[in-house]
């Protein structure tokens, strides 16, 4: 798939070291850690590892020549187009050691915030424009009610947040997922980003799924710089995180050995979607959660620290999908609901499409339908529950009769007495317990 602004969107490659933005003693404490940790001594080798064009690391190496940190080797490589070699003085092993005694980070050059926050603008979540068909087409697989679409097309176009609510078990996660599946573009997750001389790691390979771009011929007179190879051309990121997520998951994760930062998960979620499941699971209450959300819903932008105490703000550009089998009522208080955009509540399937959804899981499983198996299962066993459907149910049963076939060595069939015994392990009767 290819996103047809991509080019508008690319972040264009620096051509020179002004161009970078960076503390120049940074710019060359990272090059000249580069070089120890790799022992690398090609421009052509450094300009793969820190990510920058060869004319941009001659400029760093030129530097640390002039400060007597790197000195040529004085002999050519024939193998690498008659490149000079270069290695570190003793005055640069030592200063490297000095560097990575201060922060053990090395390889590619970190982007300056305020070009990241360019970037992000570029490429911001907001500026897609999803259509029916893309949606549609990324949940052709779910049976959903008509109206479901109308409501979540606009949600997603806007990239604001949504409230997604209604009884367990009817696919509030598989619709998450499906959102995720309609972006169906790239954007350009930096490797690690700079404020105030610290380094913040971006690029997660958990995290992002890495855009395959055609190889160039090394061998190539001409070769085409796209875009900044700081960044990483990725699908749009998906967090999604459950009962585990806690408010300190939303900070800044410090690295006392690499003296580093890491980038908190809506950080990394920045240009895609972080899903927030099963809210109010969490050992957090959901109104805590909410609040630490509420100035990066309403103002795009998001406040982190810094070990120091020092504060900064990075963008927050993110569609953020709440889901939760609570009613929003017991949850949040009225302030909070209010600074979610969009509420969409997911009922369970009305009897048509129960049909369908059961219809096609068989279908899937090889299990043969039986028309005496389902009247028995719509006539005897679902007014018992007052005829509830949810879209969960046709996967446990099936599976359920699925498990007594294999137990019992026989083919796979429905009847009313499996399909009895499959009912009885989807509910826990409430009976008292004897002890």
């Amino acid at each position: 798939m290819n996103a047809p602004n991509a080019a508008v969107m690319a972040p264009p490659p620096p051509k020179t070291l002004a161009d970078m933005r960076l503390p120049i003693v940074m710019m060359r404490d990272i090059l000249i850690k580069t070089i120890f940790r790799k022992n690398l001594d090609l421009v052509s080798d450094l300009s793969k590892a820190v990510c920058l064009p060869i004319p941009v690391v001659q400029e760093l190496v030129d530097m640390c020549r002039t400060q007597r940190l790197v000195e040529a080797t004085g002999t050519l490589s024939a193998s690498s187009g008659n490149e000079m070699g270069y290695q570190l003085t003793d005055t640069g092993k030592s200063r490297a050691l000095d560097a990575l005694a201060q922060s053990e980070y090395f390889g590619p050059m970190p982007v300056p915030l305020n070009v990241y926050k360019e970037q992000v603008k570029r490429q911001s979540v907001r500026n897609m424009q999803i259509t029916r068909s893309q949606l549609v087409g990324a949940m052709g697989h779910l049976v959903l009610p008509d109206d479901l679409v109308d409501n979540l097309g606009p949600a997603v176009s806007a990239g604001r947040s949504i409230l997604m609510y209604g009884p367990p078990g009817n696919g509030k996660s598989s619709i998450s997922n499906g959102i995720r599946d309609a972006l169906g573009d790239q954007v350009y997750v930096p490797h690690a980003i700079e404020y105030a001389s610290q380094v913040i790691t971006v690029f997660d390979p958990i995290v992002h799924n890495q855009f395959a771009l055609e190889e160039q011929d090394p061998n190539s007179l001409r070769r085409i710089t796209r875009f900044d190879a700081r960044y990483v051309c990725c699908e749009r990121p998906t967090v999604i995180t459950g009962g585990e997520l806690t408010i300190s998951m939303l900070d800044l994760v410090y690295n006392p050995t690499a003296k580093t930062y890491q980038a908190p998960l809506q950080l990394k979620s920045t240009g895609g979607i972080f899903i927030v499941d099963d809210l109010g699971r969490q050992s957090e209450p959901p109104q805590s959660l909410v609040n630490r959300w509420i100035v990066p819903l309403e103002e795009s932008k998001d406040i982190l620290a810094l070990q120091s105490g020092e504060k900064f703000e990075v963008p927050f550009d993110t569609l953020v999908i709440f889901s939760t089998n609570f009613h929003p009522n017991e949850i949040f208080d009225t302030a909070a609901l209010r600074r979610i955009f969009f509420k969409i509540k997911i009922d369970g399937p009305n009897q048509a499409n129960f049909l369908k959804i059961f219809a096609m899981v068989a279908k899937k499983r090889k299990m043969p339908l039986d028309e005496a198996t389902l009247i028995h299962l719509l006539k005897k066993k679902y007014p018992t529950i007052d005829n509830v459907y949810a879209n969960y149910q046709p996967i446990f049963l099936i599976d359920q009769i699925i498990a007594i076939c294999e137990f019992e060595g026989i083919p796979y069939q429905m009847s009313p007495d499996l399909m009895d015994r499959a009912w009885a392990n989807m509910f826990v009767k409430d009976e008292e317990i004897v002890r």
